[in-house]
């Protein structure tokens, strides 16, 4: 089986977030598809049946439990094929768009919804302006964009909260950045995930309805760091990203 390593989010090697894409002739057994993608420690791997016509199965593994979302890897898959494809997943049907050194991905938006606030104490540093949630995650605003790039957050305790992901969020403060973020999900097995493309399902409706604009750019502040566009066109959020494939080999079992 065909396997890449491929830096999602990013126009150069060794940033943005690395993703496993494996490429597969027909269904795979779940719990393989598990163990790899453990074998691999990358935040997500995604699998992809690339054996017949039509639409593309397309499933995404951390290294302890399968999730129904994910951007980054989608992103590389979309990559690493090339052209226009569509793919068949646990949240739909999602298409991808390769073109000019850029990959385009059609995902459902996630507005939040005001929430109780259970997070602010493992979030040390943190003015909490605002706690939403969406469908997996809870989306924390932070005062700015300071205390999102510093932050140091107690991930046992974020760990212990009933959400994928805790994603803290402010303004922009360099030109040309509408919002920053950062996503912290000790629950799945990813302490800090680099760029997360799922997560911009929840951020681009927020930031649309507070800065009045559909068109933004995020920037996810980890220390590897990476840029996403979001385009909000109703119930749909268009994601690009660039990607670079730094790893392309063979899975020998």
């Amino acid at each position: 089986m065909r396997l890449y390593i491929v830096d999602a989010f990013a126009d150069t090697a060794f940033a943005g977030n690395p993703a496993g894409v494996v490429l597969l002739d027909e269904p795979a057994d779940p719990a393989w598809m598990q163990s790899v993608a453990a074998e691999l420690k990358h935040a997500e791997t995604a699998f992809v049946e690339v054996g017949g016509a039509g639409a593309k199965s397309l499933r995404w593994f951390t290294p302890t439990v399968e999730v129904d979302l994910c951007g980054h890897a989608t992103l590389a898959t979309g990559h690493v094929l090339g052209g226009s494809q569509v793919f068949t997943t646990r949240s739909g049907e999602l298409r991808t768009r390769a073109e000019d050194g850029w990959v385009r991905m059609d995902f459902p938006a996630d507005p939040p919804h005001a929430a109780a606030d259970e997070v602010a104490p493992a979030l040390p540093g943190v003015t909490v302006r605002e706690v939403l949630r969406g469908k997996w995650d809870i989306l924390v605003r932070a005062a700015d964009a300071a205390e999102v790039r510093g932050l140091s957050p107690d991930l046992d305790g974020l760990a212990g909260l009933d959400a994928r992901c805790v994603v803290v969020t402010a303004p922009g403060d360099k030109p040309g950045i509408d919002f920053v973020s950062r996503v912290f999900g000790p629950a799945v097995g990813v302490p800090e995930d680099p760029v997360t493309g799922s997560a911009h399902c929840t951020l681009s409706p927020y930031w649309s309805a507070e800065l009045g604009r559909d068109e933004l750019v995020g920037e996810q502040a980890s220390p590897r760091g990476g840029i996403v566009r979001v385009a909000l066109h109703g119930e749909r959020v268009v994601l690009a990203g660039q990607a670079v494939t730094t790893v392309r080999g063979e899975l020998l079992v």
